[in-house]
């Protein structure tokens, strides 16, 4: 029998599909078995002859698998590739960095089973969900990507909140994938809320919100009388206070999450003399320690030597690797009570606790303070609780001055978050690709990646109202698809030129009128009865000029008096003198009138008008018709003759027939603002569905500007940086292969390539170790470089660091020429762990030059040498 206990259903399940050859995605919660699925598709792929690549994303975490199936299978039958150390490559067991893996797949073209993968039937992506890491995402978006579709991937994660999408997209990149889910944990997790006060229940009997008796009341919230700013900040309970409760409900070992180093340095001073570990845990620390002390003299630091002895141990980023290997192989065996420990240690590292306290639930970032999200909560949280050992593991968050249980019970009651997309192609990627494939094909696999899916799934909505857009813009159109548009066109063409002949008909009556009306005014005050002359105003209310004749003045509101007139038409009106368009002075008055009188039922107000009588009549008769305007206002009239032209060719038009003409040009209109809310949104589509194929066509320019691609062809440049792996490969190259690191020395050569790969997080570090003269000149010769790929990267909006650090590398030439780690530790302000990782980072780079083409024999061998001085204790990783 393969496995000596039951298995749960969710491996029964992910069992089920890798036998029926599919890949197969695994999330479920941390200590819930998922590494067993992994060994059995070892077991499954040594039965047929196979090989198994077994990645990882710490190389902490290589070691440690290396270690844990050299048990299991064999030291013979297990190998361990990690950059800088090439351990029994040809095993048929390989555990590698995932970075190595997609590195082992760019030599290839994608796709293909390239000679490193001759054999492989499976590939495990151990902590899948580290696709969410800024930095190291991309590497798993191209290694699913660029995997051959023949080999089985079984990655196993823990539970994210996408996990269907993550599924969806490995099969449609790779081949049938199955998602295997679950929220089953073993040991199930028990939250508990720890104050000055004592240790209680966080969530209620249902564990679904927060215990009742956490409920902050306002009383306690806000003393009387005292305003919010003066009210008091609660406390949070002294670490020993909290240890002491955990040692009194059995709830030892534990991790105690600090998220500072220095905090988890000062926890462990703080204890003092405590000791959390009886004599014979006592003895067997001591023994395991100083043996340990012996092999490594230099390992052993005041504080935390004698802390350990007593089962107190602290573990972070800027402790020596090797002291933290030691904490962490004590841990395991249960000998160390609590470890006070960075989030770092949540990343991954087999290090189960009965119990995990997480001091404070929000963290410095970037971006400022923040409350820690479900994902890093539940990540750290997960380290509770030993499959084997514990009934039930223990969380316990800390009252601290800003946040306490309602922080708390919201965290531990949340869903897990999803995982999001961190691909960015960088100048590795495109040349790479480029030396395998062509541009389409690229473009193609650049498209691939779980950015692309999601932001397709982001846009679908857009992609839907843009397909409703166009199916209302097709109904539309056919609505009047028989419609003549140019003669529509030319119909309301006319209709804009008769509203302007019509406008200027207005504005040269008006100034017409403004002209005459002085001069009428003048002479109609000495016009007597019988004048003739021509009405057509706002009183008269006539189509046309009138021909009138003056019968009676009486008087007015103004100071002009009002007209009774007769009109040639037989009807009385009373007028104003603006209501008069011109006199008729040359024609003799008609005497007639002075017999007439006008209706009496007609009220002398003007626009008055009644109808006239037999005898008025025969007056009206002997009125002549009017010269018109062309007389008096020739340019009126011709505007007047334009405007009927036009309103001629509008009443004879064939659109004029058509009946409601509004109802087309609603749709006309609502066809043209349908059209161009399609062009907007298809227009914000492409733009975010091309953005990451923008960022690699914006890399190529760059890689075009500095020689590294003609055309499109990776030159001897480009193929020389093509093999080097970084933040900024461009850079790196660029460097190596300007010739300023040829002459040398091997001690040189390694503070030179420190320079290249360092980042100072902290502006005020330092070391007494001066950079010599031949290195200063190297790195001199590179600023005129960097400049310009800083203008150039700044011009394409491309933000990939370009470091050259000129201060600290002082340590790495002195650790080259044989200085003693402690005294070397001594002359910095850096912590032992900052020390080895910049160590390692140099030593990591070195490697990689002997790999270069076309840069000189004698720097590949002075890299080699490099790699000779600086890599010994503590620097080197010490895997056997």
């Amino acid at each position: 029998m393969l496995f000596p206990f039951e298995l749960d259903d969710f491996q029964l399940q992910a069992i089920a599909a890798l036998e029926a050859d599919k890949s197969v995605v695994v999330c479920a919660p941390t200590g819930s078995g998922k590494t067993l699925i992994g060994e059995y598709a070892i077991h499954r792929a040594l039965a047929g002859g196979g090989r198994v690549l077994y990645t990882t994303p710490l190389k902490a975490l290589s070691n440690q698998k290396l270690r844990d199936f050299r048990n299991q299978f064999g030291a013979d039958r297990v190998g361990l590739l990690t950059g800088d150390v090439s351990v029994n490559r040809e095993a048929p067991i390989l555990v590698m960095t995932t970075e190595i893996f997609r590195n082992m797949l760019y030599g290839t073209p994608i796709g293909e089973v390239g000679t490193s993968l001759t054999g492989v039937e499976a590939v495990v992506l151990d902590e899948c969900h580290y696709m969410n890491d800024r930095q190291r995402g991309t590497v798993w978006e191209e290694s699913i990507i660029y995997c051959p579709a023949e080999i089985q991937l079984l990655a196993l994660s823990a539970t994210v909140a996408n996990s269907d999408q993550l599924t969806d997209w490995i099969a449609q990149v790779h081949g049938p994938t199955e998602l295997i889910y679950s929220n089953y944990r073993p040991v199930p997790l028990h939250f508990s809320f720890c104050s000055p006060k004592g240790l209680f229940p966080l969530l209620d009997e249902h564990q679904t919100q927060i215990n009742p008796r956490l409920k902050i009341k306002r009383s306690q919230h806000r003393p009387k009388g005292a305003n919010q700013r003066g009210a008091p900040r609660p406390e949070a309970p002294p670490i020993a206070f909290t240890l002491s409760k955990l040692r009194e409900k059995d709830m030892l070992p534990a991790i105690y999450f600090i998220f500072s180093r220095k905090g988890c340095d000062q926890a462990v001073t703080n204890l003092g003399a405590l000791s959390l570990v009886n004599a014979a845990e006592a003895a067997q620390l001591k023994g395991a320690i100083d043996k340990f002390l012996d092999r490594n003299p230099d390992a052993g630091r005041v504080g935390q030597v004698e802390p350990l002895y007593r089962g107190i141990a602290a573990h972070h980023a800027g402790i020596l690797p090797a002291w933290k290997g030691l904490v962490e192989e004590l841990f395991q065996q249960g000998l160390i009570k609590v470890v006070f420990a960075t989030e770092t240690l949540a990343a991954g590292i087999n290090m189960p606790a009965r119990t995990t306290v997480i001091s404070s639930l929000s963290k410095r970032t970037d971006l400022g303070h923040r409350l820690l999200n479900p994902s890093e909560f539940l990540q750290m949280a997960g380290r509770a609780g030993r499959r084997g050992m514990d009934k039930e593991g223990y969380v316990v968050t800390v009252q601290t001055p800003f946040e306490g249980a309602k922080e708390a019970a919201y965290l531990a009651t949340s869903e897990p978050d999803p995982l999001v997309s961190q691909f960015t192609p960088s100048y590795g990627m495109v040349l790479n690709l480029l030396q395998t494939h062509t541009i389409e094909e690229a473009q193609e696999l650049v498209e691939r990646s779980f950015g692309q899916y999601l932001s397709t799934l982001y846009l679908r909505p857009q992609q839907q109202e843009i397909d409703r857009c166009e199916a209302e813009l097709s109904q539309l159109e056919a609505q009047v698809a028989s419609v003549d548009w140019k003669l529509m066109a030319q119909y309301e063409k006319l209709q804009a030129r008769l509203k302007e002949e019509r406008r200027l008909l207005k504005t040269l009556q008006s100034q017409a009128d403004e002209m005459h009306s002085g001069e009428l005014a003048i002479a109609l005050s000495f016009a007597v009865a019988g004048t003739l002359l021509t009405l057509k105003g706002d009183h008269v209310r006539l189509a046309s000029p009138l021909p009138a004749v003056l019968v009676m003045k009486i008087q007015g509101a103004g100071q002009f008096p009002y007209l009774v007139c007769l009109g040639q038409n037989n009807r009385w009106y009373i007028s104003t003198v603006s209501d008069v368009v011109n006199l008729r002075g040359d024609i003799p008055r008609i005497c007639e009138v002075d017999d007439l009188v006008p209706p009496s039922e007609m009220p002398p107000k003007p626009g008055q008008s009644r109808s006239g009588n037999d005898l008025t009549a025969v007056i009206a008769n002997r009125i002549p018709n009017a010269p018109g305007l062309t007389d008096d206002h020739p340019e009126v009239y011709a505007q007047f003759q334009r405007t009927a032209a036009v309103e001629a060719q509008i009443a004879t038009h064939p659109v004029s027939q058509w009946g409601d003409r509004s109802y087309l040009l609603k749709r006309q209109k609502r066809i043209e603002t349908l059209k161009a809310e399609v062009r907007d949104r298809q227009g914000k589509l492409e733009q975010q569905a091309q953005r990451h194929w923008e960022e690699f066509t914006n890399l190529i320019e760059i890689l075009q500007t500095f020689g590294c691609l003609e055309g499109l062809i990776p030159t001897p440049l480009g193929q020389g940086t093509a093999a080097i792996r970084g933040d900024n490969e461009l850079w790196l190259g660029l460097a190596i292969m300007s010739g300023e690191f040829d002459p040398l020395d091997p001690h040189h050569l390694a503070a030179a390539c420190a320079a290249l790969v360092t980042e100072v997080s902290r502006p005020d570090s330092w070391t007494r170790y001066e950079v010599s003269n031949e290195v200063e000149e190297a790195l001199g010769g590179l600023r005129n470089i960097r400049r310009q790929l800083f203008q150039v990267q700044r011009r394409h909006q491309v933000t990939l660091p370009v470091w050259l650090e000129g201060e600290l590398i002082g340590l790495i030439e002195q650790w080259a020429l044989g200085t003693e780690w402690t005294e070397l530790c001594e002359n910095t302000s850096l912590d032992e762990g900052d020390v080895v990782r910049i160590l390692r980072r140099t030593l990591d780079f070195l490697s990689q030059i002997p790999h270069i083409p076309h840069i000189s024999r004698l720097l590949q061998t002075n890299a080699n040498r490099a790699i000779q001085l600086i890599d010994r204790f503590p620097v080197n990783e010490g895997v056997e």
